[in-house]
């Protein structure tokens, strides 16, 4: 079959199949913490679950999933089942509030229904999902009604939000986990009204604030109250999915930047920890101790990951130095399969393969891979 997609590098910032692939039609095994509290197992089999995939971000040529999976259906179709061949067990799918919010305590049901067709997708073709939602990327796609919201209301909203993605997917052991939203964080001081995203990388936002003024609050302070706020919306209408949320590496307690969202401070009120991580040429050692500071009690899912500012050898040191650490890894796939992009002729194309064949190399097989050290 051609591909229909054209090659594009993207802006951001993995399995061999399921222990036991599900029969077609036959819903997969849920996802648990194990309890080692440091990984994941299969319910109710016991057998040992290592998220490995892909972000599903956005297609080639940049648009959002929300953008064109009501046209162009076969293709989410395709890309889901490339996914799988490519050895990925976990595909992480953003959900943007715009799209599914049309009010802020009326959400979508179109864009619901459609998300309901890619639980059932997912389940088909033996992939578990992570919802990473509240995503606000295409910033000319947020209404301007929630940037005029207060904190409270605004967290209301997120919530009712939340209420209406996990009352669609209780119950479907296909859901991996519930990721509350993409790299949030707390400021360090007040910020300009309706001001709620922060700088964009290209045309996309990828880090939103959650509060415009801590107003004297402890920042770690501000950020629990809003995880459990938006894990109390979700535990109301499904008690059973794993509830995380997508930390940028400056989480941690260092002098410098920091997001507010310390792991030791918030990891009580998650099921497992997700960080997002991008080794630079030779600093591995330095990405590596990173990667020991989200180490706090629970999984640890390094939930973006990419050669994005390594070279291949650096990268594959992280990788296997991470290994240990790490309780899954979920890279990037943005629809052009490794035999499209060979022989590669640009350096993007070349970067995509190097990456595609890493990930099938030295990724993919972790599914089933030894366990880790402390």
């Amino acid at each position: 079959m051609t591909h229909r997609h054209r090659f594009m590098i993207p802006l951001v910032a993995v399995s061999t199949l399921l222990p036991l692939a599900p029969a077609l039609g036959q819903a997969p095994e849920r996802v648990r913490v194990a309890d080692d509290a440091r990984s994941f197992v299969l319910e109710p089999s016991g057998k040992p679950f290592r998220p490995i995939g892909f972000n599903y971000d956005h297609d080639a040529p940049g648009r959002l999933i929300e953008d064109y999976w009501h046209d162009e259906w076969p293709m989410v179709e395709e890309d889901f089942e490339e996914m799988k061949d490519l050895g990925a067990n976990v595909v992480r799918v953003h959900l943007q509030f715009g799209r599914f919010m049309d009010a802020p305590d009326a959400p979508n049901a179109a864009q619901l229904d459609r998300l309901g067709d890619l639980l059932d997708l997912a389940e088909r073709v033996g992939l578990h999902l992570d919802l990473t939602g509240l995503g606000c990327y295409h910033k000319q796609d947020v209404p301007g009604w929630y940037d005029e919201l207060s904190e409270a209301d605004r967290w209301a909203a997120q919530a009712n939000f939340w209420k209406a993605v996990a009352g669609l997917c209780a119950g479907r052991s296909v859901v991996f986990c519930y990721d509350l939203m993409n790299e949030p964080v707390v400021p360090g001081g007040r910020r300009e009204p309706g001001d709620w995203l922060g700088p964009g990388f290209g045309d996309k936002h990828f880090v939103q604030f959650i509060t415009l003024d801590p107003a004297g609050r402890p920042r770690p302070e501000v950020a629990r109250g809003w995880i459990a706020t938006l894990s109390e919306a979700i535990r109301a209408v499904d008690p059973d999915t794993l509830i995380t949320v997508g930390l940028v590496p400056w989480s941690l307690d260092r002098p410098g930047l920091s997001s507010g969202f310390v792991p030791d401070a918030i990891a009580d009120d998650l099921d497992f920890v997700a960080v997002h991580l991008y080794p630079e040429s030779g600093k591995v050692d330095e990405a590596i101790e990173t990667l020991r500071g989200f180490v706090v009690g629970k999984p640890v899912v390094i939930e973006e990951t990419f050669p994005l500012k390594s070279g291949p050898e650096d990268f594959k040191e992280f990788l296997k130095d991470a290994e240990p650490i790490a309780s899954g890894f979920i890279g990037f796939y943005w629809g052009t399969p490794p035999d499209e992009l060979r022989p590669p002729e640009t350096i993007g194309a070349a970067l995509l393969l190097g990456w595609l064949d890493l990930f099938r190399e030295h990724l993919a097989p972790l599914a089933d891979g030894p366990e880790q050290t402390p």
